[in-house]
C-alpha cells in the first residue's frame, strides 16, 4: 500500500493523520520540512504566541490554517500536535494537548522537572493518547547503521561506553541565549537528551548514576545578534561529568559541558568483548563510523546501511504518526522521554548528596527500523 496526500478513507489503516504545529520558531522549518516528505503526515494547523509568526509560517509552508493554541486545540481535525515551544513551557503545552484528547510529540525536554514530566506520562494514561518527544536522531542512517553493528554482534558484547558533548556556550550564537544558564537548561538539559537517548536506545536503560556539577562563570555575556553584550546570570551547573551503569551492565562515562575551549574527544564510543565502535555526533542523522576490531592495528570506516542522513528532525513524528494507525509502540516513546529526564535530574542530585543515585524509572529499548522498510513509513 502505498499513499499520496489526501487519501482519507476511514477505512483505509494508513490514511494520513491531521497534525497541528504549535511554536513557529527557528526549530519549526526543518521540521515542516520533513513532515511534508511523508505521506502519512498532513500538517492542517500551526499556532504561536506571536499571531504575526503563526501567519507567517503558515504561508511559507503552505500550512491552510493559522491559529491560537485554544482553536488548534479545538479542531477536531487535529489528531496529533507538534510541540515546538521553549523547553520551560514543554510540559504546560502537553498536558494541555494530552487534555483536548490528541497526541503529543515534544521537542526536548519532554519536561524540565521530573514531576512534570510523571504528570504527563499519567496524562497520556488517562486519555489514551500518545506521547512522545525528541530527539529522534537515533532513528538516522548513522545511528540505526550502529544499532545494527550492535545487534549483529560486531563488538561482541558491549562492555563500556562514553558521551563527550564540550563546548564554551551557545552565547556567542544564539539570538536569545538567555534560557541555556537557568534551570531547565544547561549543557546537560539542552545537549544530553540526544546523547543519552542514543545510548539508552542501543544500550537499553540505566538502572544507577553518579554526579559532579559546577558552575564556573557565575557570569556570561551574550555577544550574539540581536541584543549583543547582554549580561546573564547563571542559575544552573554548566559542567555536569556523570557514570552510568546500565541494567544491561555496561559502564558509562558522560561529559557535557559549556565551560570548555576545546575538546579532542569524540563525541560517542561503545566498546565490546570484540572490538570498538566510533559513533557519528548524535545530534545529527548521518555518519562517519568508525570500527576497530579485536586484533585490528587500524580503524575502518563503516558505510551507512539506512536512509534518513540529512537533518530529518520529524522521523519521530511519523513514527508516532504510523503507531496511531497500526496500534504499535512509537519508538521515540515519552517513557523513554521521562527516562532521560530522570537520570538528567539524578546527576545534579547525584552531585548535591554526594552519592550515586538509584534511578527509579525504565523504559523499553526501542525496536529498530527494519533494513527493508518502505520509504517514507518507517515500517515494513
Amino acid at each position: 500500500m502505498w499513499l499520496k496526500k489526501g487519501d482519507n478513507s476511514v477505512n483505509d489503516p494508513l490514511r494520513p493523520v491531521k497534525v497541528g504545529v504549535i511554536g513557529c520558531g527557528v526549530i519549526s522549518k526543518i521540521y515542516l520540512k520533513v513532515m511534508k516528505q511523508f505521506p502519512l503526515l498532513d500538517v492542517v494547523a500551526c499556532a504561536d504566541a506571536l499571531p504575526e509568526r503563526a501567519q507567517a509560517c503558515a504561508v511559507e509552508h503552505q500550512i491552510p490554517h493559522a491559529c491560537s493554541v485554544a482553536e488548534l486545540l479545538a479542531d477536531p481535525e487535529v489528531e496529533l500536535v507538534v510541540n515546538l515551544t521553549i523547553p520551560t513551557a514543554h510540559a504546560e503545552v502537553s498536558a494541555a494537548v494530552l487534555k483536548a484528547g490528541k497526541s503529543v510529540y515534544s521537542e526536548k525536554p519532554l519536561a524540565t522537572t521530573r514531576e512534570d514530566g510523571q504528570r504527563l506520562l499519567a496524562a497520556a494514561r488517562e486519555s489514551g493518547a500518545l506521547l512522545g518527544a525528541a530527539p529522534d536522531t537515533f532513528l538516522g542512517g548513522g545511528l540505526q547503521t550502529c544499532r545494527k553493528l550492535l545487534d549483529d554482534g560486531w563488538i561482541g558484547e558491549p562492555t563500556a561506553a562514553h558521551a563527550s558533548m564540550q563546548g564554551h556556550g551557545p552565547e556567542r550564537w544564539h539570538p536569545d541565549p538567555f534560557f541555556f544558564y537557568q534551570p531547565g537548561g544547561g549543557p546537560m538539559f539542552d545537549m544530553g537528551p540526544y546523547y543519552l537517548t542514543v545510548l539508552v536506545a542501543l544500550l537499553g536503560p540505566i538502572q544507577r548514576v553518579a554526579g559532579l556539577t559546577k558552575t564556573t562563570f557565575p557570569e556570561r555575556i551574550s555577544t550574539s545578534q540581536p541584543g549583543a553584550y547582554r549580561k546573564i546570570p547563571v542559575n544552573t551547573p554548566t559542567h555536569i561529568s556523570g557514570l552510568l551503569e546500565f541494567t544491561g551492565g555496561v559502564a558509562a562515562t558522560i561529559i557535557t559541558s559549556f565551560d570548555v575551549w576545546g575538546t579532542a574527544q569524540p563525541p560517542l564510543e561503545l566498546h565490546g568483548t570484540l572490538g570498538s565502535l566510533r559513533l557519528p555526533d548524535p545530534n545529527t542523522f548521518d555518519g562517519p563510523i568508525w570500527l576497530k576490531r579485536a586484533g585490528e592495528k587500524e580503524w575502518s570506516q563503516v558505510p551507512l546501511l539506512y536512509g534518513y542522513t540529512e537533518n530529518s528532525r520529524g522521523l519521530g513524528v511519523a513514527d508516532m504518526a504510523l503507531a496511531l494507525r497500526l496500534g504499535r509502540t512509537h519508538r521515540a516513546s515519552g517513557a523513554m522521554a521521562y527516562h532521560i529526564l530522570d537520570v538528567m535530574q539524578s546527576f545534579e542530585e547525584s552531585s548535591r548528596q554526594r552519592r550515586s543515585l538509584e534511578v527509579e524509572s525504565s523504559c523499553e529499548r526501542p525496536a529498530p527500523l527494519p533494513l527493508d522498510h518502505y520509504p517514507f513509513l518507517l515500517d515494513r
